[in-house]
């Protein structure tokens, strides 16, 4: 595989996130704790285990969840972000007070699973490719409020990071072509207010679309629903004319059908699919009784 790393954003980003889930769920208190444990704080522990085979990714965000109530949990991970774990595995075991326990469970589980269903399908599209120099990359089509985690989950799975958003970079695509009248027009249209250094890729369908975007000096062309045989045309068009434009394929692009794509020789190939079509993985979380 590929190397990809994964990087958390700061606290001071994520934090907020984490509080806001945890509210949600929480509401004006949690009934069932508050109730069986009213007064003093009482110590506990859990374990965290794997219920089905996968990749682990969002261990140390569950960390944070359960830090959010209470600064004294120990969260230790048994295993390493984006590591393959069996059934029955344990992957993590938590000591601290049982009710922050309680309450923080739902919230960080349900993050560690979806994140860790993204990291596992990622992983079986990157290691289609992983002896092949083109890159998985991710999209934009994600979860409202949960992108950057998402995202993570991802790179964890060994993808790449498309722009994060918007501003990250000028992708312009067959609506903005549209709007502006071709391919020349919209690429003119936005070098008059782009900051520098921001790159610009256009989404192309057609070879004529390709030389098109190549005669406007782009960074990126990617190479979108196009078959196999007019993927390999247009490579070897945009290499015999500058070599440093960089070439992504996309577009229905499925476990069965990347290896080909990859071999026409573009260098990024992104999907939607390993965020939009990921399983969550199951895992639950186990109390025992301090000794």
């Amino acid at each position: 595989m590929k190397h990809s790393i994964a990087v958390l954003p700061p606290p001071i980003v994520l934090e907020g996130l984490l509080q806001s889930w945890l509210l949600e769920d929480i509401g004006r208190g949690d009934r069932a704790t508050q109730g069986i444990f009213p007064q003093t704080a009482t110590a506990g522990k859990a374990e965290w285990i794997a219920k089905e085979a996968g990749i682990i990714a969002g261990l140390p965000v569950a960390a944070r969840v359960f830090r959010l109530l209470d600064r004294q949990i120990n969260f230790v991970p048994l295993v390493a972000e984006g590591e393959a774990v069996n059934p029955a595995e344990v992957i993590a075991r938590i000591e601290g007070a049982t009710d922050a326990l309680l309450m923080g469970e739902r919230v960080a589980l349900n993050l560690a699973m979806r994140l860790s269903g993204i990291a596992t399908l990622t992983r079986q599209y990157a290691d289609a490719i992983a002896d092949l120099p083109t890159q998985l990359v991710d999209t934009r089509k994600t979860t409202p409020g949960l992108r950057i985690l998402e995202k993570y989950a991802a790179q964890v799975g060994g993808a790449v990071n498309h722009r994060m958003g918007l501003d990250d970079a000028v992708m312009i695509k067959d609506n903005h072509i549209a709007a502006a009248g071709g391919i020349r027009e919209a690429i003119a249209a936005v070098r008059k207010t782009m900051p520098y250094p921001l790159t610009i890729e256009v989404e192309t369908t057609s070879i004529a679309e390709v030389e098109a975007a190549l005669a406007g000096g782009v960074d990126i062309i990617m190479l979108d629903n196009m078959t196999i045989e007019e993927m390999k045309q247009a490579v070897q068009s945009i290499r015999a004319r500058n070599d440093k434009v960089k070439i992504e394929a996309s577009g229905n692009i499925t476990l069965n059908s990347i290896r080909r794509v990859a071999e026409t020789g573009v260098d990024y190939i992104s999907s939607s699919a390993p965020i939009t079509r990921s399983t969550w993985l199951d895992l639950s979380m186990k109390m025992g009784t301090m000794n």
